[in-house]
């Protein structure tokens, strides 16, 4: 390679990584330690359905007590940790201490059966699995012997087998093991209607990027309050897991598509963003409890072309 090191000197070879002064490897891990040290008592998270708040410094330590966790019960550098669970707060942890532990996220798609999801789990080589106890009987009838499983019961109670996990780890941020921005940070399977499902491999610098971008795109700041009508599973969740934490935004979740609670949390919360497929617009702009705004939210639609206005 050839590298300039100062206005008259260029070098060829491998360079000492000394010299890399100005070099950081790219990754959406570090969105989470920025937003919770410059703005640690925000509301980062909000649960939908049970109403639990969590603010920037309580999602970092959480995140960080999941890292240390999956370590401490034995997660190596590039191990595949699996998720089949629907759109709640532990979903948007993972996202931030599976890499940061050094492992591969995989989140799993929840309308698959039993077989599809057996398959992607052999098929990614996953070593761990975190799953919600309401998807539990999906998995029950895989042999789960070669994985360390993790149910969630989605309660918060100190009792909630998720909640014992984290106990077994550290708040302090782990050493971080990323030695190159496009090692892998999460490999999303498709739906398999053509066939198979086909894993598709996300890298950190990758996402970091795609989470800029969607900064710039659809304009989030510090103001943005986001509903999580998207399966935070598919592609990354379009990687606005990331995106909305790198502004310090907020995020509200839910487990299901409900119409009247989204209208509801539209309301309480100020929601200014969502995203989801054509017919989840449809049914939200279509419901009774449905009414004009006094301001902007901004909508963003894909997986099929919106249909064209009336």
């Amino acid at each position: 390679m050839v590298e300039l090191l100062g206005r008259d000197t260029v070098t060829t070879g491998p360079v000492d990584q000394q010299a890399r002064v100005n070099r950081a490897e790219l990754t959406p891990v570090g969105f989470l330690r920025r937003s919770a040290a410059v703005f640690p008592d925000k509301t980062a998270i909000v649960h939908g359905n049970r109403g639990t708040t969590y603010t920037y410094r309580q999602f970092a330590e959480r995140a960080d007590r999941l890292a240390s966790a999956l370590r401490a019960a034995g997660l190596e550098k590039g191990d595949r940790v699996a998720y089949l669970c629907p759109n709640i707060p532990a979903v948007l942890e993972a996202y931030f201490a599976v890499p940061a532990a050094g492992g591969i996220l995989v989140t799993i798609n929840t309308r698959l059966n039993t077989a599809e999801i057996g398959y992607i789990l052999d098929h990614a080589g996953a070593r761990f699995l975190v799953v919600d106890a309401e998807l539990y009987p999906l998995v029950a009838p895989l042999d789960l012997s070669a994985f360390h499983v993790v149910r969630i019961d989605d309660t918060g109670a100190v009792d909630d087998p998720y909640e014992v996990f984290l106990t077994t780890g550290s708040p302090e941020p782990i050493p971080h093991l990323l030695a190159d921005e496009d090692e892998t940070i999460a490999i999303n399977y498709t739906s398999g209607t053509t066939g198979r499902s086909k894993g598709v491999v996300y890298s950190h610098r990758g996402a970091y990027l795609m989470a800029l971008a969607n900064v710039v795109e659809i304009g989030l700041t510090g103001d943005t309050v986001y509903l999580w009508t998207g399966p935070l599973f598919h592609a990354s969740g379009w990687c606005f897991p990331w995106a909305v934490t790198a502004v310090a935004g907020t995020h509200v979740t839910l487990r299901k598509i409900d119409n009247a609670l989204i209208w509801d949390l539209i309301d309480a919360h100020g929601v200014s963003h969502y995203h989801a497929a054509p017919t989840v617009h449809l049914g939200i702009a279509s419901h009774p409890k449905a009414h004009r705004l006094d301001r902007p939210v901004t909508v963003v639609a894909a997986a099929a072309p919106p249909p064209p206005p009336p």
